[in-house]
């Protein structure tokens, strides 16, 4: 046995690893996954209404986003809770929305420059074609921009797995609160807390790896 008054125990590393793994871990992924579909597609939505729509609708969609992403996402979160948390039975509902658009005024940016990459040519082709508005960007501009925006996109989700943690102030038993409460419980937060950042970390770094590669292969 190890000493409790050790700096680390493998007692208690082996004792919290299940729980970070099974619980921990399982909710980080349902958050980042769901958060990331949300703010794609929300994303999407919001940089082809300020590109494309008149200024009357476009300008306070501008005010919205810029209003998000200029508020720190914990101040969000617990706004949020504290509005939806009587009508929501899940505060992890709340925390995947929260993520989703705080992470939208971000990939909407992306795809607005990924939009704007694709050659004007490609816009007066279209015209010359008499193709539809929406068939234009459906069929022409969004695979185009996609394409270009796909490793920047990437980085952001890997970016909001990495905020995840800041779910445990609506109390929402992710990775790093499971930590935190295995250690407030047995007075033991090294275990926890490395083991933790270490999972973080296994799950981070392969990804970003992956997109960088993607990124050279796309360039």
């Amino acid at each position: 046995m190890t000493p409790e008054n050790s700096w680390w125990s493998w007692d208690h590393a082996f004792a919290v690893l299940p729980s970070l793994l099974l619980e921990g871990f399982k909710i980080t992924l349902i958050a980042t996954v769901l958060g990331t579909l949300i703010a794609l597609v929300l994303g999407l939505v919001v940089a082809i209404v300020r590109r494309s729509a008149p200024r009357f609708i476009s300008t306070p969609f501008t005010w919205v986003v810029e209003f998000i992403r200029m508020t720190p996402l914990v101040v969000q979160l617990v706004f949020a809770n504290l509005v939806f948390s009587p009508y929501v039975d899940s505060s992890l509902s709340i925390g995947i929305w929260v993520l989703g658009i705080h992470y939208t005024t971000y990939m909407a940016e992306v795809y607005r420059a990924g939009i704007d990459s694709v050659p004007q040519g490609q816009w007066e082709a279209a015209t010359a074609l008499s193709l539809p508005r929406m068939r234009t960007w459906r069929a022409v501009v969004v695979p185009q921009a996609i394409r270009n925006t796909v490793p920047a996109l990437g980085n952001y989700a890997i970016s909001m797995f990495k905020e995840t943690p800041f779910l445990f102030v609506i109390y929402v038993p992710e990775l790093l609160n499971v930590a935190q409460n295995y250690g407030s419980t047995h007075f033991r937060y090294t275990e926890a807390i490395t083991l933790a950042g270490l999972i973080f970390l296994a799950a981070s770094y392969p990804t970003s790896l992956l997109i960088r590669r993607l990124e050279k292969k796309l360039a």
